[in-house]
């Protein structure tokens, strides 16, 4: 081989190689979009961190019978039913509850009782969670709000079909959730207990989280888009997933409360939701 054909031959086998590397360069940026950490992002460095929930359908509520039919000690409550299915729109939701050093930023004041900067806001009112999203989209130009109760319990199930979203193994709640077995009687760090199957911390136990709609007794003629249900009793607004001071059986994806909306509880925090 002449040298010049063998100086071509060198400068091909060398762009092939740049070629290969920045291929395999993009698949594995691609996989590490499809399956790491790069689902999650933040508009803002100080801002919550968000994953995105894809578009699906599911079971909403619960078809068992109650406690008082079954003559058993299972909470299953009438405000559950009937079991409808729901359709949802793609949205990103917070990865984590609302930290006490996220509300400062924003608001310039810290209500919690039991204070620390990672620890998830509460002794918060639905009317002070809607100023903390409303500010938040005014920071970012993009549409920050609280999640719909549909919204909550499809991100909460993550797919799963058990009443708790890690299965019907009380042994392992330990691993996923802060209640009254573990919680030592307050809120704890967000982010220590494991995620459900979307990537979502803390999506029950530690601080119940407010959700948008109104409080209605039961889901007759509740929506079936996803949306906020914004009709029946707004003086009470619903809070969904458990909290440092609740019983295993009330870490139920399907468990529904409610209190009055002006009012701050030391059990209420919340996770913000985003429109795409």
């Amino acid at each position: 081989m002449n040298l010049s054909l063998k100086l071509n031959f060198q400068k091909h086998l060398t762009e092939t190689n740049k070629r290969e590397q920045a291929v395999r360069k993009i698949i594995f940026v691609g996989l590490m979009v499809c399956v790491g950490s790069a689902w999650a992002f933040k508009d803002c460095p100080e801002c919550p961190e968000m994953v995105e929930i894809p578009s699906g359908s599911f079971l909403m509520g619960n078809s068992a019978l109650t406690s008082r039919e079954t003559n058993n000690e299972k909470p299953r409550h009438n405000n559950e039913k009937p079991q409808h299915q729901v359709n949802v729109r793609g949205f990103a939701m917070g990865k984590y509850l609302v930290t006490q050093a996220q509300w400062f930023e924003l608001m310039g004041n810290n209500p919690s009782k039991n204070k620390g900067d990672l620890l998830p806001v509460e002794n918060i009112s639905w009317d002070d969670a809607q100023m903390f999203a409303s500010r938040l989209s005014q920071k970012t130009g993009q549409k920050y709000r609280l999640p719909s109760e549909a919204e909550w319990e499809y991100a909460a199930k993550a797919g799963s079909s058990t009443d708790y979203f890690w299965g019907d193994d009380e042994k392992i709640a330990n691993d996923y959730a802060w209640y009254v077995s573990n919680s030592g009687g307050k809120t704890q760090t967000v982010g220590l207990k494991k995620p459900n199957q979307w990537g979502l911390h803390d999506m029950v136990g530690n601080v119940y989280q407010w959700a948008e709609d109104c409080w209605n007794v039961e889901y007759v003629s509740a929506p079936n888009d996803g949306t906020a249900w914004t009709t029946g009793d707004c003086s009470l607004r619903v809070l969904r997933g458990g909290s440092w001071n609740v019983h295993y059986q009330f870490l139920r994806t399907t468990t529904r409360y409610f209190v009055e909306s002006e009012f701050p509880y030391s059990f209420t925090g919340l996770r913000v939701v985003r429109d795409r």
